[in-house]
């Protein structure tokens, strides 16, 4: 059994550069196990890396830094913790899906170590609206959303891992999250719902008033996010003949991305 204090240190040193140590013997081999329970422990990551975000930006509001460039740091920021990781898997699912190979095609696209034209080209337009996000909420001082959108990220990731979906290799980082999760689904669901309301809350002056418009916003967007990291990684895993690390790292991308599109329309 997996203490909730070891997964989430491990899922902190393996999603990010943070110095938490782990207490995993150094020759011990990561079992299904170890990685179910990280990728439960997963939205924490987006807790912790989205508060990081949201504090560079709201302190960088102090500053004559225009907001574009804000946006900009806080992708940066986001993209150095996790060690960038999360864009190779985005680079690399694009290209694979890009081939429209069969599943051994896919899986030697995605191996070769290089990034293709699709994979540039995903890159290029997930950042820019990334980038484009986060710069409209900064000028909103929208910071708790800003965090809000990084964890959102990673709970598409936790859909990704249902156990309907098989993984694509029998080794590798897929092999050892896929198929693992059942309950911290609806559990992490429920969270992301409960933390709808501070979008809601206003000052009006004389008190803080609940825009139900603005929860009822980021319930859709929750949900959004919710069904698109479900059809995203069935139709990867469809052509690649399962799941694997690449596809997860892109969920999160992806769903950043559209999190910090929805909240701002």
């Amino acid at each position: 059994m997996i203490s909730p204090s070891r997964a989430v240190r491990t899922a902190l040193c393996w999603m990010t550069v943070l110095p938490v140590g782990t207490d995993t013997d150094p020759d011990e081999t990561p079992d299904r196990a170890l990685g179910g329970a990280v990728m439960a422990a997963l939205p924490v990551v987006g807790i912790v890396v989205g508060a990081a975000a949201a504090a560079l930006a709201a302190g960088l509001s102090f500053t004559a830094l225009p907001a574009t460039l804000t946006g900009i740091l806080v992708v940066v920021l986001t993209s150095a913790l996790t060690r960038g990781m999360h864009l190779d898997g985005l680079a690399d699912t694009a290209d694979g899906l890009g081939c429209y190979g069969p599943p051994e095609r896919v899986a030697e696209v995605m191996r070769s170590g290089t990034v293709g034209p699709f994979g540039v080209a995903t890159l290029v337009l997930t950042l820019g609206l990334q980038t484009a996000g986060f710069t409209g909420l900064v000028g909103e001082s929208r910071w708790y959303e800003i965090a809000f959108a990084v964890a959102l990220g990673r709970l598409g990731a936790v859909v990704g891992t249902r156990t309907s979906i098989s993984p694509a290799h029998p080794n590798g980082f897929g092999a050892l999250v896929a198929s693992t999760q059942r309950l911290s689904i609806p559990v992490w669901c429920l969270v992301a719902a409960v933390a709808t309301i501070p979008i809601g809350l206003r000052d009006n002056g004389s008190g803080i008033d609940l825009d139900l418009v603005a929860v009822v916003q980021g319930l859709v967007v929750v949900l959004v996010i919710v069904v698109f990291a479900w059809v995203f990684t069935r139709h990867c895993a469809r052509r690649m003949g399962g799941l694997n690390g690449d596809v997860l790292g892109a969920t999160i991308e992806l769903g950043v991305a559209l999190a910090v599109v929805g909240l701002l329309v």
